[in-house]
């Protein structure tokens, strides 16, 4: 999307930014860019879960294309509805199925807005996951050929599954954490969310789209240096807090089609990784497949569906992340999530 397609709304960064210090010229308020294309005109359900203040509970609501927000427990207690979810809760509703989202469209089409985007800090949809992310490695043919090795060398034949620890998630406008005595090596890696919507297990490709309850923006920012000293198992390099932004929101998988979406990741305003989805090697349906063989997934569950090339560590030189930059990372029709790296002591 360029920008004369896409509407640009503040949002509050003195709630969500404010110990993040930025140090780039072109650096902005963080946006929310809200997708107003042709493929959607404004009609995508857009899932988030959100909070007024620091303080207050979680609650899940819709945003809409004008940039207000649609609180999803008030506006079904002003129309008298019974939901069939917790409106606190974006597993609850997952896990509700259609009938949980055929109630938050009734609420959206309510036009009863409660709360404009820059007054409301954005959580990750799913703020703590109940698992690990799970998240498949080299699935871009060209990702794959930068990180080859002679050991390497053939193509795989199944994806490669590895997982990011829960407290890794993080906002989809909240400062990511750079400790200097626990890594330097920082680096970014922009990716499609997808979101499991239903318990399965031994799950036929045929039947995969079935369980996928919808999408959103996520990046597998990685140790790379711990990534190598642990034994060269990624675990730990993928598992550092608050190193697995997600958001803005969810989209469910009825409103977008996942197989050609522009995915874009920039540092400081300048593009470092840019592909299509439909570039995939693995493509969803067979890693739920894989997945899932012997193995049940449940509502909620994450699935990070790999990177594309242009990683930080597989320039020549190689770069890292430092504090003050911006990392930006949008995925065409779905949305932006924008993280600063602040520097932490502890």
């Amino acid at each position: 999307m360029d920008k004369s397609r896409r509407t640009l709304l503040k949002i509050g960064t003195g709630f969500a930014l404010s110990s993040a210090v930025t140090t780039w010229a072109g650096a902005t308020p963080a946006a929310i860019k809200v997708p107003a294309d042709s493929g959607l005109a404004g009609d995508a359900l857009r899932l988030v879960t959100y909070q007024h203040a620091a303080a207050e509970a979680p609650r899940l609501g819709v945003v809409t294309a004008q940039g207000m927000v649609i609180d999803l427990g008030a506006t079904a207690r002003e129309l008298g509805m019974t939901l069939a979810f917790d409106p606190a809760s974006m597993v609850s509703l997952i896990a509700a199925g259609p009938d949980a989202v055929a109630q938050a469209r009734r609420c959206a089409a309510s036009g009863r807005a409660h709360a404009s985007l820059d007054g409301v800090r954005l959580l990750a949809p799913i703020p703590v996951p109940a698992r690990n992310v799970y998240a498949v490695g080299w699935n871009y043919l060209e990702h794959f050929g930068e990180s080859l090795t002679a050991k390497q060398a053939a193509l795989p034949k199944h994806p490669v599954f590895f997982t990011k620890g829960t407290h890794t998630i993080n906002g989809p406008f909240d400062p990511i954490p750079f400790n200097p005595s626990v890594s330097v090596k920082i680096d970014w890696e922009g990716e499609l969310a997808v979101i499991i919507g239903k318990r399965g297990h031994n799950i036929a490709e045929a039947d995969a789209m079935q369980y996928v309850f919808g999408y959103a923006v996520i990046n597998d920012t990685t140790a790379r240096d711990m990534q190598v000293d642990h034994g060269g198992q990624w675990f730990k390099g993928k598992s550092l807090d608050g190193h697995g932004p997600i958001g803005p929101w969810i989209i469910p998988a009825s409103d977008i089609d996942y197989t050609n979406l522009q995915l874009t990741t920039r540092v400081n305003g300048v593009v470092k990784q840019q592909i299509n989805t439909s570039q995939m090697y693995f493509k969803v349906p067979r890693i739920i497949e894989e997945l899932s063989l012997g193995l049940t997934l449940e509502p909620g569950d994450i699935i990070a569906t790999g990177t594309p090339s242009g990683i930080g560590a597989a320039r020549n030189p190689p770069e890292f992340l430092k504090p003050g930059d911006v990392m930006e990372t949008e995925i065409d029709r779905i949305g932006m999530i924008r993280n600063v790296i602040r520097q932490v002591t502890t």
